[in-house]
């Protein structure tokens, strides 16, 4: 269990998601927690636990996502049913192990088989979550309680419920009535003028966005976009030689040169179509340690036309400590589903620069490669590895970001070795040599990827 929550810790940051820096240990556990830990659960427990566990949790958290979605139609219910029956199957290894000896009697699983014809009829549940109670229970329990001197409360907090309910009824019948319109005293009174208020401070803006790693984008829906950062960040040199020597990447010029030729002259080239190296060493370049991807998603927070905010990330140091390079998901091959036209890689720079009149801005990636040529059988997520060339050197290449589409969250394929004790979650993505695409990090995820 230990390496276990070494495991969760280890796991990289992404925006929207909660960190848990200790693993599992709560001092009080909430429903809130349980959601966020199950994103990074799978990989944490693979190796250590009976693979036919990791395929019960893997069929459970298919159906709740299944389920979670805004827009659910015949293919599916079909597929919730088909997780269902996965996990039904599955969770049997649990009677097995002599962790359920008298079998499965739990009220919230059994509601499960009810789901895809309640939603035939009712619709799409939209997020409605079945411990919203827990709001009620807030106001009806909890509060009482802690107005109570907490000695025999029970009667006290009877007490404060039913003068709350007095309360709330003699206001909707004053309200009726006209009675608390108005001033509350006669209208012969005189009442002295109040004294000059002091100006009421500005309520603190708060940028989510900034704040959180994600935000709803109003206005209505639109394709896919990335940009870059409001601003450039300080401190780089402004021309291309200089930049690649402080950034230690000697190879920069010509990654630029070969993404200009690919720009200027997309077919097959003639003598003519060259672009030399020594102009590229003299253009000037600014540097961004974020982008911004704007894309429909109205299973996760949106705004009212279902569009998302997310932001990508890339700075040499991130919250005083060491550098934070995210992950992100490129466009490959547009007609192919899911994972099978896309590319998995990890930002090294974000730039912008000029040439011939074009503005280009641009992505320094890391390219990772699959594994396999189909998802691992027990997580249900694909498996990628650093590509590498001939001498065993990360490839990387300059990408446009037309062809990025949002961020992605990889987690390490630990197996069944056990992390050091010491270890951080920022050195995962150097520090092992296969990595879950996680498919549970956030809903839109879920759908387009998987």
């Amino acid at each position: 269990m230990a390496d276990i929550d070494r495991r969760i810790a280890a796991v990289p940051i992404f925006p929207g998601l909660r960190r848990f820096p200790q693993g599992r240990g709560f001092s009080q556990w909430t429903g809130d927690d349980s959601k966020a830990l199950m994103k990074v659960y799978l990989p944490a427990i693979s190796g250590h636990v009976p693979p036919q566990m990791v395929r019960t949790f893997t069929a459970f958290m298919d159906f709740c996502y299944l389920a979670r979605r805004s827009i659910i139609n015949e293919t599916t219910l079909t597929e919730m049913d088909a997780a269902l029956a996965r996990f039904h199957h599955e969770r049997l290894i649990f009677e097995e192990a002599g962790v359920r000896l008298n079998g499965f009697s739990l009220p919230r699983q059994h509601s499960l088989k009810h789901y895809p014809l309640l939603i035939r009829m009712y619709g799409a549940p939209n997020g409605l979550c079945s411990s919203i109670t827990e709001s009620k229970h807030i106001k009806a329990v909890k509060e009482p309680w802690r107005r109570s001197n907490r000695f025999e409360p029970l009667g006290q907090m009877l007490t404060v419920n039913q003068r709350l309910d007095k309360l709330a009824a003699a206001t909707v019948n004053f309200s009726a009535r006209g009675m608390l319109n108005g001033p509350c005293v006669a209208p012969h009174v005189k009442l002295m003028p109040p004294p000059n208020p002091l100006p009421a401070p500005a309520p603190a803006v708060v940028d989510l966005l900034e704040v959180n790693g994600e935000d709803a984008a109003e206005g209505p829906r639109t394709a896919t976009t990335v940009t870059l950062g409001r601003s450039s960040a300080r401190n780089y040199p402004p021309f291309v030689e200089a930049l690649s020597k402080q950034i230690d990447e000697p190879n920069l010029p010509l990654h630029i040169q070969h993404f200009l030729l690919n720009q200027l002259y997309p077919g097959p080239r003639t003598e003519t179509a060259q672009i030399g190296l020594h102009p590229i060493l003299r253009l000037r370049i600014s540097v961004f340690h974020s982008a911004i991807a704007t894309y429909y998603s109205p299973s996760d927070y949106s705004g009212v036309g279902g569009m998302h905010r997310q932001l990508i990330r890339s700075v040499p140091s991130w919250r005083n400590g060491p550098s934070r390079r995210d992950c992100l998901f490129t466009n490959n091959n547009s007609t192919q589903p899911g994972m099978q036209g896309m590319d998995i890689a990890q930002v090294a720079l974000f730039c912008s620069f000029d040439f011939r009149g074009i503005k280009y801005p641009c992505a320094l990636v890391r390219w990772f490669m699959p594994v396999d040529g189909e998802r691992c059988a027990d997580t249900g997520m694909w498996i990628v590895k650093p590509k590498k060339d001939a001498n065993g050197r990360r490839e990387m290449s300059l990408v446009h970001l037309d062809r990025v589409m949002r961020g992605a969250h990889l987690i390490a394929v630990y197996g069944d070795e056990f992390i050091p004790t010491q270890f951080l979650h920022t050195d995962s993505l150097e520090a092992f040599q296969a990595f879950y695409i996680s498919k549970f990090s956030d809903h839109h995820v879920n759908e387009f990827a998987f």
